[in-house]
């Protein structure tokens, strides 16, 4: 049975005062339709809730497991800090004056450069006066004969003529 208030406006009766015996309060359509709006979003709220949960468990399981794909590990060696003593630093070789034999000077090292394979060379400046008129040359780092205290660079076999006849070495922009 339908009812209706005084205004003529449809009711439906609900169990809004439920201690009220016979009588119910009267809701009105509007009323009745957020009543039921707000039951669908409480379960609704609910199961997103637990699907919020259960996406996050499942992204920190993607993050924290271990991939052996994606990770890069170095390796480290120890290094006997007594022999690394015994070595050059390059700061200190560059500018030395580089010899033939302990006699003949035939350039300067200017630099000494890592290829991209790991491989060492020297930057030799040769020809000209005081660094006028000269070019740089590359030689295999190897080649050079370096004494104990770094202070005396060899190049055995080499001439000034013969290293002016290698190839320019730029250094890229």
């Amino acid at each position: 049975m339908r009812s209706y208030d005084a205004s003529g406006r449809k009711a439906v009766s609900c169990a809004k005062h439920p201690g009220a015996g016979r009588a119910r309060a009267v809701c009105y359509a509007a009323d009745r339709n957020r009543r039921r709006q707000q039951g669908i979003d409480a379960g609704t709220r609910g199961f997103l809730t637990l699907a919020a949960v259960m996406m996050a468990l499942g992204l920190l399981l993607l993050v924290a497991a271990p991939k052996s794909v994606l990770s890069q590990g170095v390796q480290i060696v120890k290094v006997d800090a007594s022999i690394l003593g015994k070595g050059y630093r390059v700061s200190k070789l560059t500018g030395r004056t580089v010899t033939k034999n302990k006699d003949e000077d035939i350039g300067k090292l200017d630099e000494v450069i890592v290829s991209q394979h790991r491989v060492l060379y020297a930057a030799l400046q040769v020809g000209g006066f005081r660094g006028l008129g000269s070019r740089l040359v590359a030689v295999p780092y190897s080649s050079l004969v370096i004494d104990d205290t770094g202070t005396n660079i060899q190049l055995p076999g080499a001439t000034r003529d013969e290293l002016k006849k290698l190839a320019e070495f730029k250094y890229p922009a």
